[in-house]
């Protein structure tokens, strides 16, 4: 059931998805910020030195803590002198300012207070202090080259970041859409789906995909969801207690509920009628049918042989009888009787046939059904969403599809309702009384994709 639709969203989708695998262009390689380019040309030399300069710097902090550790051995050794005494106090007080500044800029950054704006601040500051040889105490010479470097290093990093990604999502261009829809639009109306609903795919999908960034590994699950989507937006659903309340309520007022089937020929609709008949008597209603097909031959005697097999009463006329009139004497029947469903069958106008229609229309207007309901064949495809569109200039509350369990397609399924604006109530899954199954778009939808 609807294998053919399945694989052929399958396919689709696999397309698609290739798409979005493919590895980046250089030329989106290329499109990087022109900040990290300089950046990465400026830093580049200073990777060939990083050795001299920490060697540098140790031999600096060499020579102060010696000088530090000879002015302690001279004080264990000597008295303290005044000028010995005010030398290293300044070294003291030096070191502790270093301190203190590092501490302050260290919470400065744990406090959040040191975005990139101010960073940048931080660096032209210190470059305007360079050519003064402001002088700089040990912590600073030690720590210090390594806290540029960080903020240097984090930058580059978040100018990297929004470079990589590209590499995980992907913006679809109008012309890959097209692509990509093409052969999903091919699909779709092989399998007899309406142009409509094939316009109103196409339309959400270009706007979920086309310039819209969509993850690598999530593009499967978008395009499916969306389809998912539109399936339960365009299927109408009707469920059969409706048709259960009306005629209880029917039932209070002594009154026989009246239901007429439309359809054109070859489309099941006597078999059809006799599965809603079985279904009633399952759910413990009396019926009876009127033989409303007076131009068909051998249609009568279908009739009865339904009602023979079900226990129920047919009501006919001879053919060429007036089908009005059979309706009007079934209707009283049931009234005399206190039946509680009258199933009036008709014959299978062509739609195409404005005189047979016509002839339909009085039908419905000397009946007066509370249901009248349009029966077509899943296999006829588009034909049925035609079928539909004329038998709607007559009206009709819902549709029962017969031949769903056979339908590979689906796609009559699919259109009839959103074309018609009208409900489907039931599936016919097969050629016995019990193979009636009220309509679950839910269930539907899950056996197609």
């Amino acid at each position: 059931m609807f294998d053919f639709l399945k694989k052929k969203i399958k396919e689709s989708v696999e397309g698609i998805k290739k798409v979005f695998n493919e590895p980046q262009k250089e030329e989106e390689i290329e499109e990087k910020p022109k900040e990290l380019k300089e950046e990465q040309k400026i830093e580049a030399p200073k990777e060939e030195q990083p050795q001299q300069k920490e060697e540098e710097q140790k031999e600096e902090t060499k020579k102060e803590v010696e000088e530090v550790e000879e002015i302690e051995k001279k004080l264990e050794e000597k008295p303290a002198e005044t000028k010995k005494e005010e030398k290293i106090k300044k070294i003291e007080e030096e070191v502790l300012e270093e301190v203190e500044e590092e501490l302050k800029e260290e919470e400065k950054e744990i406090e959040g207070e040191s975005p990139e704006e101010k960073q940048e601040e931080a660096e032209e500051k210190t470059e305007e202090e360079t050519p003064k040889e402001k002088k700089e105490g040990l912590f600073s010479k030690i720590f210090g080259k390594k806290k540029t470097e960080g903020k240097k290093e984090t930058k580059t990093k978040k100018s990297e970041k929004k470079h990589i990604l590209p590499l995980f999502e992907k913006k679809l261009s109008e012309e890959e859409f097209e692509k990509f829809f093409r052969n999903l639009e091919i699909s779709f109306l092989e399998a007899n789906i309406a142009y409509e609903v094939i316009t109103l795919i196409k339309e959400r999908l270009k706007k979920e995909l086309v310039d819209n960034p969509v993850k690598r590994g999530k593009v499967e699950d978008k395009i499916v969801d969306t389809i998912k989507e539109i399936f339960e937006e365009i299927l109408l659903e009707m469920n059969p207690n409706e048709l259960i309340k009306k005629i209880d309520e029917n039932k209070k007022n002594d009154k026989p509920t009246k239901i007429l089937f439309l359809g054109v020929n070859g489309v099941g609709k006597t078999t059809t009628l006799a599965k809603m008949c079985y279904w009633l008597q399952e759910k413990g209603y009396t019926s009876v049918i009127s033989a409303s097909d007076t131009f068909r031959a051998a249609s009568i005697e279908q009739l009865e042989i339904h009602a023979k097999n079900l226990g129920v009463k047919v009501i006919k006329h001879q053919y060429g009888a007036d089908p009005a009139a059979v309706a009007f004497d079934a209707i009283e029947y049931a009234k005399a009787h206190h039946i509680d469903v009258v199933l009036i069958d008709s014959a299978g106008r062509q739609h195409s046939n404005t005189n047979l229609m016509d002839e339909l229309a009085k039908i419905k207007r000397v009946a007066k059904p509370d249901f009248t309901i349009f029966v077509a064949d899943a296999l006829t495809g588009n034909d049925a969403v035609e079928q539909a569109k004329e038998f709607g200039k007559i009206g009709f509350d819902a549709i029962i599809l017969g031949k769903a369990d056979v339908d590979q397609k689906g796609g009559a399924i699919l259109s009839v309702s959103y074309i018609s604006r009208k409900p489907i109530i039931f599936l016919g899954v097969g050629q016995g009384y019990k193979d009636l199954e009220p309509f679950d778009k839910k269930k539907l939808i899950s056996r197609i994709i």
